[in-house]
């Protein structure tokens, strides 16, 4: 019997003041998969993950309806919104480090959630900058700014402590728009190894590191789904709309 999915999203609309930037969409992501997201600019892909985890809250000027999901329970509806963000870990498309040291970087969402046993606390800080593949490049220079590392390293920093709330879902927007394609292919054999433990939402304009990663690709366009279904058919000469078929191959977008 499947599993059932992780997150259930039905008839999603959200709207900045008078536009809408999504129309209505349902989709389903299930459990230890990667879901890659991809379309043009301002198609929506950032909206529905800040959605996911109510940082949409931030904007004032956003309107939500529909139902979001999140292991049965409607996101919108939760008391506990803290709990709600350190399940659903967020990687932005720029790293932007704590003005920390690398170890205090990764240990800052250990100790606000009570860890403070010492042991405790460079075990943590171990595994995750491990599970990022950043532990062998800074393991003697840990009490160093996390700031002065290179931009590839900065997110990789970033995946750390998003990883340091130890997220049941992680969501990447655009994690490789700053940094160079050798340590772009590292982070990718990264989420590759981390989708046994959790579930990734990928959110990529490149569309053929969706075709590397993702068990499943959804296409949005202008808010809409245009369509959603295994990358290998996504990424076939015959989808079933040919708007997906142009866009993957570079014919408009």
């Amino acid at each position: 019997m499947a599993e059932p999915p992780c997150i259930e999203i039905r008839d999603l609309r959200l709207a900045y003041g008078p536009k809408e930037v999504l129309r209505g969409i349902s989709l389903d992501v299930l459990p230890n998969e990667i879901f890659g997201v991809i379309g043009p600019a301002q198609s929506g892909k950032t909206s529905l993950l800040r959605c996911l985890n109510r940082t949409i809250d931030f904007v004032p000027t956003a309107r939500v309806q529909g139902t979001i999901r999140v292991d049965g329970d409607e996101v919108r509806r939760t008391k506990d919104v803290f709990a709600l963000r350190r399940k659903i870990g967020m990687v932005a498309p720029l790293p932007v480090g704590l003005p920390l040291s690398i170890y205090d970087n990764v240990a800052f969402a250990p100790r606000c959630a009570g860890l403070t046993r010492k042991a405790d606390l460079e075990a943590m800080v171990e595994q995750c900058l491990r599970q990022a593949a950043l532990w062998e490049e800074v393991k003697d220079r840990l009490d160093s700014l996390g700031t002065r590392l290179s931009g590839g390293q900065q997110q990789r920093l970033t995946i750390a402590r998003a990883l340091s709330h130890q997220p049941e879902i992680l969501c990447l927007d655009e994690f490789s728009i700053a940094i160079d394609p050798v340590t772009t292919m590292r982070i990718e054999e990264v989420l590759k190894e981390l989708r046994a433990h959790m579930t990734i939402i990928l959110v990529t304009n490149l569309t053929q590191q969706a075709r590397r990663l993702a068990d499943r690709t959804l296409f949005l366009w202008n808010g809409e789904i245009v369509e959603l279904d295994r990358t290998d058919v996504i990424f076939s000469e015959q989808p079933a709309n040919r708007k997906t078929y142009e866009y993957v191959n570079g014919i408009f977008g």
